[in-house]
């Protein structure tokens, strides 16, 4: 009897692991759709966050029960079995006359989750240690949003927590084979911009060069994720995140393996489909590979129109990407240089010999004076300027001419009143101007740094800092992302309200605010 009862359990634990796999679209077919389309929920982001009561297969069965019933109410139904998401922020405002300073090791708190709290049949991912999500509505770990988090826990001392998260991203490339977007079931079809070897590279300078060593496996599988396909591509083509140009020179895109809308916005997704000329599986993978760059969206993903509807983000080779995967190479290749592994350090040098050179040749728009994605099916370098254009200088891939040419263009075109615009465009949506977003300031005046244009990158330094503790002195927040241009205004545009919290934004601030010894 009790050797029955052990197997009962591991069964039971077994099913309710696999149900946590599922996203709540595979959990609740027809109950999840009429959800999402009825507008139950303002935000699409709360019914797959909401934490069912019952075993799904239960509250499937009562659904289709009912839903033909005349007197069958849905928001009724939905509220009887589901609990909807708390936020963790958007109810605190710290004490304004305190400081900004202390606003942000509040925040640390507030923002703090704990790594065993998920209950069964939740969308949530379990990771196994503790984590900072963003704020607001993004109530989990995200992946590129957590480097810059974790610089303003070096600032704050906070090491172990920097250990921890590395360690929670370790812990998905093993389990998952890759970095998902968060720790979402309905994130497990795409990853974002790969800064895990940043990440890494952090951590070994707060501890020692050994931990590139110790995280090499995991670096080699993220790797393996991003080159997936390499051996049968051939020219002209490209599969999942890698193309190969019709030379044979191997870059990669964004990519998300689903074609269908988004599960987090899906109401706005499927609207917008209805606007475009795209195939809808073709659509739907555009749509969701931005979605993968961070970048959502922006009109770098247009065509000329800038319209949603031409969005072509599974054409485009964005330079920052490829930027990032290049580090990704020099640091595996330091991994091997530290092990005496002379054969495996050369052979990633070489990797990343080939990207910088393919990145020189394909990004640098000589006559823009600026570095651009590049649009591989049209074979041309894509129309719209970005402040991606900045990651060369970050990752000391442009020359010294290319990037006085850079600075120059930063100063007469990006930068504004309150900092640098991510795109010069006025789209509507929010990665285009008016808005700038804390990572992007920070890896701008990190290339600058990089190429003694300390002055400019101070000049930006400062002025992101008096917006940021402008909007604070206005609000006691800080918040995803800031309108640089009208800065009397708060920032706008996407599919959500403006959220605050925020933890790119608090790591951001207070880096710049230590290295250039701002006390606003």
């Amino acid at each position: 009897m009790k050797k029955f009862f052990t197997l009962s359990i591991a069964c039971l634990f077994f099913a309710v692991a696999h149900a946590q796999q599922l996203s709540p679209a595979q959990l609740f077919p027809g109950l999840f759709q009429a959800v999402q389309l009825s507008g139950v929920y303002p935000d699409n982001k709360t019914f797959v966050d909401a934490l069912p009561k019952q075993d799904p297969a239960i509250i499937l069965k009562a659904y289709n029960q009912q839903k033909n019933k005349p007197d069958f109410d849905l928001k009724q139904f939905v509220d009887a079995y589901f609990t909807a998401p708390g936020s963790g922020s958007n109810n605190f405002t710290s004490d304004v006359k305190a400081g900004i300073r202390e606003h942000i090791d509040t925040l640390w708190q507030v923002l703090y989750r704990k790594h065993n709290i998920v209950p069964p049949y939740s969308s949530l991912i379990a990771l196994p240690h503790d984590f900072i999500v963003p704020g607001g509505r993004f109530r989990e770990v995200y992946y590129w949003d957590s480097y810059f988090t974790m610089l303003g826990l070096k600032q704050s001392h906070k090491n172990q927590l920097i250990k921890n998260m590395v360690d929670n991203f370790a812990y998905l490339i093993d389990h998952f084979g890759f970095i998902p977007n968060g720790n979402r079931t309905y994130y497990l079809t795409r990853s974002q911009p790969p800064f895990f070897a940043m990440m890494v590279s952090l951590l070994a300078k707060i501890e020692s060069d050994t931990v590139l060593v110790h995280y090499q496996p995991e670096l080699l599988k993220e790797y393996a994720y991003w080159m997936s396909g390499t051996n049968n591509l051939k020219n002209g083509q490209a599969f999942k995140t890698l193309v190969r140009l019709n030379d044979g020179t191997l870059l990669n895109r964004y990519w998300d393996t689903s074609d269908q809308p988004r599960e987090e916005s899906y109401k706005q997704d499927v609207a917008a489909a209805k606007l475009t000329k795209q195939k809808l599986p073709d659509f739907y993978h555009n749509i969701r590979a931005a979605a993968a760059s961070g970048w959502d969206f922006s009109s770098r993903w247009f065509d000329a129109s800038g319209k949603l509807e031409t969005i072509q983000t599974t054409h485009i080779i964005p330079v920052d990407l490829n930027c990032l995967l290049y580090h990704l190479e020099t640091v595996i290749a330091q991994s091997y240089a530290l092990q005496g592994n002379t054969a495996q350090k050369q052979y990633y040098q070489a990797k990343a010999a080939e990207r910088k050179k393919a990145i020189l040749a394909y990004c640098w728009d000589e006559k823009a004076g600026w570095f651009m994605d590049y649009n591989w099916k049209l074979q041309q370098v894509s129309p719209v300027e970005t402040l991606a254009g900045v990651f060369p200088l970050a990752f000391g891939l442009a020359s010294k001419t290319q990037a006085e040419s850079v600075a120059q263009k930063l100063k007469t075109k990006f930068l504004k009143s309150g900092g640098l615009v991510s795109t010069v465009n006025r789209t509507g949506q929010q990665w285009d101007a008016p808005n700038a977003w804390a990572p992007l300031e920070y890896m701008a005046i990190d290339g600058l740094e990089k190429y003694q244009q300390k002055e400019l990158a101070k000049e930006v330094a400062e002025r992101w800092i008096v917006i940021n503790n402008r909007v604070f002195e206005q609000t006691g927040k800080l918040m995803e992302k800031y309108n640089v241009l009208d800065t009397d205004v708060k920032a706008g545009g996407g599919e959500y309200p403006l959220q605050d919290g925020f933890g790119w934004t608090n790591g951001v601030l207070l880096d710049l605010m230590n290295r250039y010894h701002v006390n606003p």
